[in-house]
């Protein structure tokens, strides 16, 4: 028997666990986007660079036949998976107004750590509104995860493996969360400024909070011209701060063991804006580099340029969730097919 089959048979009960608990997870949070009004949609994941977060060099490329350009359109041209639905969420918002979608993200993440897979489930939502409300979505469906799994009769718990310190661990969330400024937090961590946020870092903050779920909000403009190459990067249609430019509005959810567990931000949604900030960005000039083009995203500037309104959105880590949920360090242990660079099933 291969070692993976292995592996997984000796792992069933944990598994089944495992299983049931992230289809209590997702069904909350349905339960909870339904109810303000959401649609679910289904992206495709398939897609050209317009399926890319920050990163267009973790993106997964698909061949057929050994042929790398096996799309065809009025030339040949690469696809990827999906790594994000945001920017085809986007281009319903201005027509149903609040859609989310549920669905995998491939990411080509290198080495074999604890926080990282190259395939994982995000629940990603958008919606015509500003900053504030979107933080308030966040807050709410994460509240309403806890108390539904705290609702559970001691039967179900216990079936789900969870343990008296993870019940405790979730009794102790409160419905609002903290929120501190990205300058704030590099002050507290004494970093300099454009520095990335560290998993550890961003425990001591969660440790300096109450142990509570933090949100760091107002990260730097990547578009902005900061004197220096800042190390934290964020994706291009992150609109500016209109109180401060040098930021945008953003935010990242850390929760206590998850860490980055959810990432937010209002959009640009002005069409020569939104065409400035993404040829401009280093995302762009890396696909620049792999051969791309602002043809990869046609689609979307199209749609940009039809009709646009203010929105925001933000993408769900399902498996940094339940790492929160279970106390768990090691994120192989709470997705039941783990995969990474040295382990596919």
């Amino acid at each position: 028997m291969p070692e993976g089959a292995i592996f997984f048979k000796s792992k069933m009960k944990e598994k089944i666990a495992t299983a049931k608990l992230e289809r209590q997870v997702i069904n909350s949070m349905r339960e909870y986007f339904e109810k303000e009004g959401f649609v679910e949609i289904f992206p495709p994941k398939i897609v050209r660079a317009s399926g890319a977060c920050e990163n267009i060099d973790t993106l997964f490329e698909v061949w057929v036949d050994g042929k790398r350009n096996w799309f065809h359109s009025e030339k040949p041209h690469p696809a990827y998976l999906s790594q994000t639905a945001q920017l085809y969420l986007e281009a319903f918002t201005p027509y149903l107004k609040k859609v989310f979608a549920v669905g995998p993200s491939f990411r080509a993440e290198p080495g074999n750590d604890n926080r990282h897979l190259i395939e994982f489930t995000m629940f990603e939502i958008e919606f015509a509104g500003g900053f504030k409300k979107l933080l308030e979505y966040i807050e709410g469906a994460i509240y309403k995860v806890v108390k539904d799994i705290l609702a559970l009769p001691q039967k179900i718990k216990r079936k789900l493996e969870l343990k008296k310190e993870d019940i405790e661990r979730l009794r102790r969330v409160k419905p609002v969360f903290p929120k501190i400024t990205y300058e704030k937090a590099i002050q507290i961590l004494n970093l300099p400024f454009g520095s990335d946020i560290s998993s550890k870092d961003e425990q001591k903050l969660i440790e300096k909070f109450g142990g509570q779920p933090l949100f760091i909000t107002h990260y730097p403009n990547p578009l902005y011209d900061h004197g220096k190459e800042i190390e934290v990067e964020k994706f291009f249609n992150m609109i500016p701060d209109p109180k401060n430019p040098k930021y945008v509005l953003s935010a990242d959810l850390i929760l206590p063991t998850g860490g980055e567990a959810v990432g937010a931000a209002q959009r640009v949604y002005k069409f020569e804006e939104l065409k400035w900030r993404l040829e401009n960005s280093r995302m762009f000039k890396r696909l620049i580099k792999k051969g791309g083009s602002l043809d990869d995203f046609a689609w979307y500037l199209e749609r940009g340029k039809e009709k646009s309104v203010p929105h925001s959105g933000c993408g769900f880590g399902i498996a940094r969730i339940l790492k929160f949920i279970k106390g768990e360090e090691e994120i192989k242990k709470v997705v039941t097919f783990p995969s990474n660079q040295e382990n596919i099933i």
